[in-house]
């Protein structure tokens, strides 16, 4: 007989960025503490990582979500994250979806939600307005000032902990805008395979700035950032399966965060407004864990709205079941 299995989802988008909440029908990966539960989905239950977020049923841009029940006992939530191409550690637009979603299944009610990650327990508020914070897993810089070789000259940078890994840096003459998509795609590509082969293997996200734009939104179709909101900075951001970043990046906002505090550019509780590539905005701050380390506890506050509640079915007679991979082809 044909095997079916069926795996409930919600979909919501954060800034603009997709994220795919698996609710029911997803793999059982035991208890125990979440980076171990990460590892059993890698090694035995890739297959449906492939199957919820790539196409045909996802694209490169879906951040997968699975509900788990949390390995620490002072958390009510657990989450393990992943994406076209394997794993994250943390994600900040993800867990504002995963709020969310949760509050419009009625799962959840205004005020204080703590969230276990394979990096770590990350606090959260859902606030009566549906707007999310969250407050991260510790964030630092690791390397300042790091040089990275490219084709046409060199570049530098810092390299930053959010809750992934990021090369950080405004050393370029790009123009962040959503028409110039694929130039900022193959540069900031470019620059990640060169970090990669220099020494930096743990780097998978690169996090290109600009200062804020004088009209936010308006290449993107959505309303202008007020005069006086305006973001101090905009970014790109592009993520480890080479697809970029809708949102302003939550665990990129937390390496910038860190970034700053470590160079005195923003002092403890002073807001920052980090703008994404098409005009959507988080607003941040932080608070100092360890000066003399330089590591901060950064939350990030922003909106999702739920796009959908789908049944996927996943047919064995379906030649890309588990999703189109790269290794794979039919009829040939």
């Amino acid at each position: 007989m044909t095997r079916l299995h069926e795996i409930r989802v919600i979909d919501s988008h954060t800034a603009g960025e997709p994220t795919r909440l698996v609710v029911e029908g997803g793999p059982d990966l035991g208890g125990g503490p979440l980076d171990q539960r990460v590892q059993r989905f890698r090694q035995h239950f890739d297959h449906y990582r492939s199957a919820i977020v790539n196409e045909p049923r996802g694209s490169d841009a879906v951040v997968g979500a699975l509900l788990t029940p949390p390995g620490r006992a002072d958390c009510q939530l657990g989450v393990i994250f992943f994406n076209n191409v394997g794993y994250l550690g943390m994600c900040g637009h993800g867990t504002i979806g995963l709020i969310a979603s949760l509050a419009h299944m009625g799962r959840l009610r205004p005020g204080s939600w703590r969230v276990d990650t394979p990096v770590g327990p990350v606090s959260t508020r859902l606030n009566a307005d549906g707007s999310v914070e969250v407050e991260n897993v510790v964030s630092y810089r690791k390397a300042r000032d790091v040089v990275v070789q490219l084709a046409g000259g060199s570049i530098h940078g810092d390299v930053a902990w959010g809750g992934n890994w990021f090369f950080l840096t405004d050393a370029h003459d790009l123009t962040l805008t959503l028409p110039n998509v694929e130039a900022l795609t193959q540069y900031a590509w470019q620059v990640r395979q060169a970090l990669n082969a220099q020494g930096h293997p743990e780097v998978d996200h690169v996090e290109l700035f600009s200062s804020g734009s004088a009209a936010a939104g308006s290449d993107a179709g959505v309303a202008p950032v007020e005069p006086a909101a305006r973001p101090r900075s905009r970014n790109f951001v592009l993520c480890s399966g080479k697809a970029y970043d809708r949102s302003p990046c939550g665990t990129g906002t937390s390496a910038k965060l860190a970034c700053l505090a470590a160079d005195g550019k923003l002092a403890e509780g002073e807001e920052w407004l980090q703008e994404g590539l098409i005009g959507t905005s988080f607003t941040a701050h932080y608070r100092w864990k360890s000066r003399e380390k330089g590591e901060i506890i950064p939350t990030i506050t922003g909106r999702a709205f739920v796009t959908g509640e789908a049944l996927l079915r996943l047919d064995e007679r379906d030649p890309f079941c588990f999703g189109i991979r790269s290794d794979q082809s039919v009829g040939r």
